[in-house]
């Protein structure tokens, strides 16, 4: 299902009442329209933050900054549902998905929107077997193709059909469409939440459960190619239920081309229990299969109460991998080697984390919900995790990196920019907003852009 509403120069503020309802296109399963790479050469917009956390690294940090001077809302522009994802910066403007499945790009200047895309009927919580999403519709942060020119992003439309749209960064125009069937065969229990990546002409796409964890779902990732069409390729957890792929920053890249992701807890949780590759960070080959994994040693009592890595994606410092879930314990491993079960070579409590770390060499900054932000040191050939200071309370959101500065979002609809040595507060501003679970920062020149429940706000000053 798919429609494009073009709406170049038009006033900021689109809503729901103003959406033009989706059109079928047909059973096929893709679809693609001015195929990319074919004909003339062309050149697209330049990205300064194409993808969740800048790079596939997810290191979230940015040599394009000013430091902080004083902090301002610079706009605010209301959408036609929350933005869950973080914003892409491409070109001259900020690309945003939201929960009622419309794909925006807006005026990096002014928020104004210059061209809008709908492409179905996102699916009401009330028809949900669970969840805390309404509606449920593009959560997962989208992805930038600076050769080809297009965004992708994955929706979930009626009868809970996720599909890969790849759109025209210059006009919205949909090039590019392909139903995803869920690897798991679940596709009423799976939600779409990691940020998508592009590595090697396919986007990858992971998927874990609703909130609550009810149904058979299992945690999965799905290799689409980035045209449309050729063969999906998959992995699935080999775990009878559970063990979701859902933090937001996705799969992340090592420099050796190879996957590093967390994932949830399994089925497995009794005394004696075979291990169902649950509450692990699991290394991957592009071609989605397993090449390494470490599970902490209290992987069925993690199980068992909830306590699980999934709640983030790792951290790659250089040739270490630093994981920290819900349980507030830090793991630290060697890349490249990570020797299944017990297999880090240390571990320290630290916090418990919900979101995606920003990294910078070997400081790990962690989105910490009991502690706030908490930045960590690590050296895996030391075996060394110490923690170097701790962030304001409620400043818990996924952290961004530049201008001399970490910039943190808060639950309660702050964002602080801090002091990298030391973690006092150099400035931080009220967003007049309120933002979702999970909420992110990027940044570019003099600006902060971050989504929230009702559409997207741009600090200045940064």
């Amino acid at each position: 299902m798919l429609i494009a509403v073009l709406a170049t120069g038009t006033v900021a503020a689109c809503t729901a009442d103003g959406a033009t309802q989706p059109s079928p296109t047909g059973a096929g399963l893709a679809r693609t329209l001015g195929a990319p790479g074919k004909g003339a050469a062309a050149s697209f917009p330049v990205a300064v933050w194409p993808t969740f956390g800048r790079d596939t690294a997810r290191t979230g940090g940015t040599p394009r900054l000013h430091r902080p001077g004083r902090l301002s809302v610079a706009w605010r522009t209301r959408l036609d549902g929350a933005v869950y994802g973080q914003p892409l910066l491409i070109g001259n403007v900020v690309v945003v998905a939201t929960e009622h499945d419309t794909v925006y790009a807006l005026s990096v200047a002014t928020g104004r929107v210059a061209w809008h895309t709908h492409v179905g009927t996102p699916v009401p919580l009330s028809v949900l077997p669970c969840g805390d999403i309404n509606p449920l519709g593009i959560t997962g942060t989208p992805v930038y193709d600076p050769s080809t020119g297009i965004v992708y992003a994955v929706a979930e439309t009626s009868g809970y059909r996720h599909t890969l749209f790849g759109l025209s960064v210059t006009n919205g125009a949909v090039k590019v469409e392909r139903f995803i069937p869920t690897p798991d065969g679940q596709q009423r229990y799976d939600q779409q939440r990691p940020a998508l990546t592009l590595v090697n002409g396919r986007v990858y796409v992971a998927f874990g459960g609703l909130a609550g964890d009810c149904g058979p779902y299992r945690g999965s990732v799905a290799g689409v190619p980035a045209t449309g069409r050729g063969a999906i390729i998959s992995y699935v957890v080999p775990t009878s239920r559970e063990a979701g792929i859902w933090a937001t920053g996705g799969p992340v890249l090592a420099p050796d081309r190879s996957f590093y992701l967390s994932t949830g807890n399994g089925a497995a949780d009794s005394p004696g229990a075979a291990y169902d590759r649950s509450d692990p960070v699991t290394r991957l080959a592009l071609n989605l299969r397993i090449i390494g994994f470490f599970a902490p040693a209290t992987w069925v009592d993690d199980n068992a109460h909830d306590l699980d890595l999934g709640s983030t994606q790792p951290a790659l410092a250089g040739n270490s991998v630093f994981a920290v879930g819900k349980r507030g314990v830090g793991y630290l491993a060697q890349a490249g080697a990570l020797r299944g079960i017990g297999g880090n070579v240390a571990q320290a409590t630290v916090c418990r984390a919900f979101g995606t770390a920003a990294v910078h060499f070997s400081t790990v900054y962690e989105p910490c919900t009991d502690t706030g932000l908490t930045v960590v040191s690590v050296n895996v050939a030391t075996k060394q995790i110490r923690i170097l200071w701790r962030g304001p309370a409620g400043a818990h959101g996924s952290p961004s990196i530049g201008g001399g500065a970490i910039w943190v979002p808060d639950s309660g609809g702050r964002l602080y920019a801090l002091n990298p040595v030391n973690g006092q507060v150099l400035q931080s501003v009220s967003l007049g907003a309120t933002m979702p679970r999970f909420s992110s920062v990027s940044l570019s020149g003099s600006r902060a852009y971050l989504g929230t429940t009702t559409g997207v706000v741009a600090v200045a000053g940064a």
